[in-house]
This record gives structure tokens, sequence and C-alpha cells, in this order.
């Protein structure tokens, strides 16, 4: 069979963030560009994400009058990281993640918002900040895609509400505020108004917020400047003249397309969290256990870490952590599936507690959920090797701030009790046996939790001790927005497995995202981007954002290279 042959300057595996960045660039650049993607939507894990970009230095901060420095977020990446660090990269990207934004804020539909409370997850560390690195994409308009709409990758059903209205980080303090505050209360009720209006000619909300928000300002971006976007489009084969990459092979539908690529490839194909086989190879204990989710797509199953080992790329595996950690709930879907849902809040919220089996808590609840789950991996790891927790809260927690999907007053509890998604019950022994945790245990756990919450304290874990504890606590709560007494019936646990938002182990990359042989030499026209790439910050998690800018930084940097620019 004759393959039909295309021919671009720039080919793009992937359509996340990381892949996008390189496409609008490239286009930008004057670059002939063609974003292959595997899927039948476009978006990759950034549409399931929060859109959030760490990004040091950044202008709004200074704005906000925020002192930060590059010598504070070398010492800060450098105290996370450890001698894990890929130094040189992480000057790279301290050095030039500033002006990157700056440029795509400039050249696209691209808009970010300072979130300047939002910390650092490990604020007391060497370097770190109260706040000013972790910028949010705006809400966008989704019907300014056009026809384009239908093609990007809807968020998780279990983020949305009322199938398919989206509630991004700025909705969640009306959402929590509703039964205070008249504002909050018109907040809300303006986002349903538009979501019903919505509804009249889609088939799911057109406000965008999050991950698919910022992912709608690429794709309208590369889409005006002329780049196009192959979906059902997977990566199959690397073309070489001699030893550079000139382009791909790639299976689609209607057979294979040999496409041309004048510049090179950039590899953005989103990891492997999806891929069975890659985890097991890694030998990663979360990643190995039987009870182990992923919130990534399906499609993300290593094909560009895989094509680019096949022809000599280093790959890189000592990592501090091999994937972005975070407790996920699995919510049922009705037909025996279940969809898994991720704890990034609630466990923080007044009034809750994280227990194993025997009952007992294990850690603090208000740490990243990146730091809950090697916790939860060391304290509740069972004989088959499933790894599994169980939240706990009463009635005034859960109809204050809900629980995973559950939602808080005015939100019904019961479809969710019924399904088996939340229990409930009118004492916490009750609560345990339905549970299967110890009840005499659980019952000792409470007991001597409250007399301590109510006066603020966490003597046995110090929850809500550091700023980026208490911006995840519970606005209005004093002395301690993360701790209260759980003593109002009935009682309410869910159970939590451990999930990914991605992997950290990939191909050893150069500060121009070039991709590196065993030798460390660069492999002519390959770049990789993304979670294709290895972590610089050796599989770490400094704050909220550290996937998506830098991929978006050495997405934009690998284009620049491919252009000649680098």
């Amino acid at each position: 069979m004759n393959r039909q042959i295309l021919e671009c300057d720039l080919l793009v595996a992937g359509s996340g963030a990381a892949g996008l960045a390189a496409a609008v660039t490239g286009a930008a650049e004057g670059l002939d560009v063609i974003v292959a993607e595997k899927a039948s939507v476009f978006g990759g894990t950034t549409c399931y994400s929060a859109g959030i970009a760490w990004i040091p230095c950044n202008e709004p901060a200074r704005e906000h009058g925020i002192e930060d420095s590059r010598e504070a977020a070398l010492t800060y990446l450098r105290a996370e990281a450890g001698n894990r660090i890929d130094l040189p990269k992480a000057e790279v990207f301290v050095d030039s993640a500033a002006e990157v934004l700056n440029w795509f804020e400039e050249n696209s539909h691209v808009a970010f918002s300072l979130v300047p409370a939002w910390p650092d997850y490990h604020p007391d560390l060497p370097g770190g900040l109260a706040g000013g690195r972790s910028l949010g994409p705006k809400p966008f308009d989704g019907r300014r895609l056009g026809k384009h709409f239908a093609e990007l990758r809807p968020p998780l059903s279990t983020t949305t509400i009322l199938g398919g209205m989206m509630v991004g980080r700025e909705d969640l303090v009306h959402f929590y505020g509703m039964q205070r505050s008249v504002i909050s209360t018109f907040k809300v009720s303006q986002l349903f108004a538009r979501y019903a209006l919505d509804r009249l000619t889609h088939p799911r909300g057109t406000r965008l917020s999050n991950g698919a928000a910022l992912i709608a300002m690429l794709a309208l971006s590369a889409i005006e400047r002329g780049v196009r976007i192959e979906l059902n489009s997977t990566i199959s084969q690397l073309l070489f003249d001699s030893d550079k990459v000139t382009g791909v092979v790639l299976s689609t539908a209607k057979g294979e397309v040999e496409v041309r690529a004048r510049r090179g490839v950039v590899l953005a194909t989103g990891g492997f969290p999806a891929s069975p086989e890659l985890r097991a190879r890694i030998g990663d204990a979360i990643a190995s256990s039987s009870s182990h989710r992923t919130l990534a797509p399906d499609e993300n199953c290593g094909d560009g870490v895989l094509l680019a080992e096949a022809h000599g790329a280093d790959f890189i595996e000592d990592l501090k952590h091999a994937a972005a950690w975070t407790p996920v709930s699995l919510a049922p879907n009705g037909d025996g599936t279940n969809t898994p849902f991720p704890h990034f809040f609630d466990r923080g919220k007044a009034g809750y507690i994280a227990v194993n089996r025997q009952g007992r808590r294990f850690t603090n609840e208000a740490n990243s959920y990146h730091d809950f789950v090697p916790a939860m991996s060391e304290a509740c790891r069972a004989a088959d090797g499933s790894i599994e927790c169980f939240l706990v809260t009463d009635a005034a927690s859960i109809r204050r701030y809900g629980l995973g999907m559950a939602p808080p007053f005015p939100g019904r509890l019961g479809r969710h009790v019924a399904s088996g998604y939340i229990v409930r019950a009118n004492s916490i022994a009750e609560l345990a046996s339905k549970c299967g945790i110890d009840p005499a245990t659980l019952e000792a756990t409470v007991t001597a939790w409250n007399p301590a919450a109510a006066r603020g304290e966490d003597p046995e874990f110090a929850k809500g001790s550091n700023v980026y504890q208490r911006f995840n606590g519970s606005a209005g709560v004093s002395p301690n927005p993360c701790v209260a007494p759980i003593t109002k019936p009935p009682f309410y646990a869910i159970r939590l497995v451990p999930g990914d938002i991605g992997t950290f182990a990939g191909l050893r990359t150069d500060p121009d995202s070039r991709v590196l042989d065993t030798l460390g030499k660069p492999i002519g026209g390959l770049y990789a981007v993304g979670n294709d790439a290895a972590s610089f910050m050796g599989g770490s998690y400094p704050g909220a954002g550290i996937t998506i800018g830098p991929a978006m930084v050495f997405g934009h940097l690998a284009a620049r290279h491919a252009a000649g620019l680098g």
C-alpha cells in the first residue's frame, strides 16, 4: 500500500500544553507545523488538570510586591530535588520562565492571572515562598473555538457538575461560601444560568476553566497561525537520514501517513502513566500497586519514550518519585466501572482526618497530594499489595465543604450514599464497621482528636502548621483553618487509593529540549517536552504548576531551537 506523504517544518506528537506551546511558537517563528494527536480529541492530560503554571520571578508577582529572585528559586529547587536536580535545565528554566510567559501573553490568546497567596508546597524550605510563583489560566469562552470546540478533550466527568459544567479553583470560594455570602450566592447563580443557556446549543458548558481553558487558548492560537491538528494519528515510527530524525510515520484510520519534517520532531505524547508494562519496569511500589489509578488519558502509554529509546535515547528513572502522586476516590459510573476523582483540597479542610484500616491517622492530611500518597503507601499497604485509606468527617463539615464528588449544601448526598461512593452512619463505630475499619481504634482516634481540635491543635501531626496547609484550609475557621472536631452525626467516610497525574521518569534532554543518547550526545532533529522528558526537578514536586510551567517553557525553547533561534 502506498503511504500518503505530507511535508512540514516541524512535527509535534501530542497536543497537551507542551506540544501546543511548541506548535504555537514554531508557527509564530514562521515554521509550517503539524500536530499529530493519537486521540480523537486534543488537549492531553492538561485538560484534566488545574492548568496552573509554576513561574518563578514572574512580572505579576513583582506587581503585587512579592519579592523573588533567581537565587531564591534555584535554592528552593535544589532543596527539593537534592543531588537529583538537572542543574543546567533548572537554571535555563528559572532564567527563561518569566520571559516565556510574557511571550505567550503577547503573542497568543494565553492569559494567566496570579494567585498571590498560593504558596510553594514546602514554603519553609530555603528559597520557598508563601506565594507568587503559581499562576492560573483565566476562564475562556469555548465558543471562540467554533467547530473545534467539539474536538477539545472534555474534563473528567468527576470534576464537573450537572453533566458538563466546569468549576474552576476561582469558583470554589463561592461554592463554599453560598451559605454565608450573598455575593457568592449571586456568583454561583450566574454560573448555573450560563450553563443552562449553553446546554440549549452545546452538549456541555462552554465556559472553560482550569487546564481546558489553557488548552483552548493555545489551540485557538495555533489554528489561527495555520497549524494543522491531525486527530486519530498515532506516531508509530521515527524516520532518519543518517543520524538525524527527518520525520515520522503516523498510523491513522485511513492507513499510514509519512510526514517529512524538515526542522525536526517534538515528542510530547504525555509520558507513560497508562502503560502497566512501563510502570512495572520502573519498579515503583506505588505505581505497581494493584489499587493504583492514573488520572491521565488512556492514550498516554509511552509512545514517545519507546520510539526514542529504540534509537538509543537515554531513559532516566532514578528519581525521587517516578510520578506526580495524588489520592483518588473511585466514583461509580452505574455500569460496573468507575472514574477516579482527585482529592487535592478537601483533605486540608477543618473537620477531616485520614485513617488506615486499623483506624489510625498516619500523616498530616493537609500536606500536598504528592506527599500524602507516599505516606499512605507506607502506612496503608495491605498484604495483597493494595493501598487504601479513608477520609472521615461529620455532618457539619460535609455540608459546608463536600467530600470528593459529594457536594456541599444545598447539593444532595443521597445518591452518593446509595451508590456506595460515600459511607454514612449514625455513630463512629457504625461507620467503621461499614468501611471495614477497626471500630474500637477509630473511636479512640476520633475521641483523642476532638478536644485538641476544639482548641485548633493537632499534637500528633501538626495539621495547619504552615502557610501552604492553611491556604487549603477552611476560610473563617480559627484559630486553625485545617482543624475542627468531628462530633455532629451522621458521620461520613470515603475510600481513597493512590493515583497519579503524570509520570516524572522519562527521556534525558538538554536545555534546548534535544533528546540525548546514552552517551549524552543529542539525537539530531529529535526533541522531547512535557512528561516525555524526565523531570529536571528529580521527581520532586515543589509547587502547583511544576509540570505545566516547564512544559510550556521547554516546548517554547524546543520550537525556537528547531527554528534556528536557540
